[in-house]
């Protein structure tokens, strides 16, 4: 039988500092204060340096489609998918999801155009478990830089 091994005790020297810590915001100050002399110069660039190119063509003027997406209750819908295309073309070359108050808008260019709007419903349902469809697709006719406002109406 073995014998039971005896608690050793152990000193650890003492961590504590010779002296007190001071504060670090004084240190902070003082070298704020032995930076302030700096002249400005050793800051600044060079003045030979090439300066920042500017956007001389000013930005293209636009049309807005702006619209908002109906449930069949009436209130706007959130997070349905809304596809806009030129009549003339057979895809969709926006594509947006509506905010929170049911809303969209894209920018399209200015000038004489035509426009289909559409809302893509794949999957999407009711909280009763119906599928939703669109009523109809909206065309829009667009003549300058103007807004065109808009409703999606969906319908079970």
């Amino acid at each position: 039988m073995k014998k039971p091994r005896e608690a050793k005790t152990v000193t650890i020297p003492s961590l504590r500092r010779p002296f007190p810590t001071l504060p670090r915001w004084p240190a902070f100050f003082f070298l704020l204060l032995l930076l302030l002399p700096l002249p400005l110069s050793t800051c600044l660039p060079p003045a030979t340096a090439a300066p920042i190119p500017q956007k001389l063509k000013p930005r293209d003027p636009y049309a807005l489609i702006f619209g908002t997406v109906w449930g069949p209750d009436d209130h706007p819908v959130y997070g349905i998918r809304v596809k806009i295309r030129r009549a003339r073309d057979k895809h969709a070359r926006w594509e947006l999801v509506s905010n929170h108050t049911g809303e969209f808008a894209q920018r399209v260019p200015a000038g004489q155009a035509d426009y289909v709007v559409w809302a893509d419903l794949k999957g999407v349902k009711t909280a009763e478990g119906q599928p939703l469809h669109l009523v109809q697709q909206v065309d829009i006719h667009v003549e300058y830089d103007e807004r065109v406002d808009i409703g999606l109406h969906l319908s079970r």
